[in-house]
């Protein structure tokens, strides 16, 4: 039924709940795994700090480089197709680019861990999972953590 499955993965524990699930998909169904990072740091800096925003971004660049070989190994382990793509979209909504990405790559399903957040918390800190949810043109699989986030 799904051939090709994208995976946004941001190093966090949800994010390997979301992945270890669409790993079990793609495994039954013979499908391949797109994993996907988004480079997308707000930067804050003060008029009278200094901030050497090139090294920051190639501090991100790498971190994503290494949570996406990080989860390229478990997919391989499991004996499942993979490749992937880190994407920069600084000061964009990450949830953009993954559906963009997913309109590009052609990606039949979309499936992302997702911290459950409401309240405050979800106001405060956002919800890249209901933005894809909200506008994502293809069927989306959301895994939630196994803790309830009340705010």
């Amino acid at each position: 039924m799904y051939q090709k499955i994208l995976v946004p993965i941001d190093g966090s524990e949800t994010a390997a709940l979301g992945l270890n699930e669409a790993i079990r998909l793609a495994k039954n169904q013979g499908a391949k795994i797109r994993l996907m990072h988004v480079v997308n740091e707000m930067i804050l800096t003060l008029p009278e700090a200094y901030v050497d925003l090139d090294r920051v971004v190639e501090a991100l660049r790498s971190s994503g480089r290494t949570i996406l070989a990080n989860g390229e190994a478990t997919v391989r382990s499991a004996g499942v197709e993979v490749d992937t793509t880190l994407v920069e979209a600084m000061g964009n909504a990450a949830g953009d680019q993954i559906i963009q990405h997913a309109k590009e790559w052609g990606a039949e399903l979309i499936v992302c861990g997702t911290h459950g957040r409401r309240g405050i918390r979800r106001i405060v800190l956002g919800s890249d999972a209901e933005y894809i949810v909200r506008y994502t043109p293809v069927p989306i699989l959301l895994v939630r953590s196994g803790a309830p986030n009340a705010m």
